[in-house]
């Protein structure tokens, strides 16, 4: 007669991946601002993808995202100007009129609050100010004057985050 052995091998199941310096994520976020409002929010439609290193979040954002493993939830507070540095007041900046004449619309009207895109020197990216004051004038001699700090800068910042999956 013929035993047959059977031996079960258990195996340990993997651990989740960890967040490192280059990693895809997949992630939902959310982050507010000192008033605790959101200021984007991805919970509530479709995740957000990302790799780090990339500029796509603040250093010190991505600091704290490694070694989160996939799967993680978690919420931390950032102090003011630690996400996206002091403010700079060299940042704060008059443009004259006929040089936004040149770069968009010559017919177009700025408000106080309004976000403009600017394109950089290289002309392979832009970068945003926001309207501060319009100074009217004789045509040609009017200005509007920028702020090109991010919204943030200067401000503590919470960020919520879970880790969907890290490549």
């Amino acid at each position: 007669m013929s035993t047959v052995e059977s031996s079960a091998h258990c195996v340990a199941p993997a651990a989740p991946p960890l967040v490192q310096p280059g990693s895809f994520l997949t992630l939902h976020y959310r982050m507010a601002g000192p008033d605790g409002a959101d200021i984007i929010n991805t919970f509530g439609g479709k995740p957000a993808t990302l790799s780090l290193g990339t500029g796509e979040l603040s250093p010190a954002i991505e600091q704290r995202l490694l070694g989160l493993a996939e799967g993680t939830r978690t919420q931390f507070e950032l102090a003011a100007g630690e996400a996206f540095g002091e403010r700079n007041p060299d940042l704060v900046q008059w443009v004259a009129r006929k040089l936004l004449n040149e770069l968009g619309d010559p017919d177009e009207q700025y408000q106080v609050g309004d976000v403009v895109q600017f394109p950089t020197p290289d002309g392979m990216g832009q970068y945003a100010g926001a309207v501060q004051q319009v100074q009217e004038g004789e045509k040609g001699r009017q200005a509007v004057q920028f702020d090109f700090n991010h919204p943030l800068a200067g401000q503590p910042v919470v960020f919520e985050v879970h880790v969907i999956g890290v490549l």
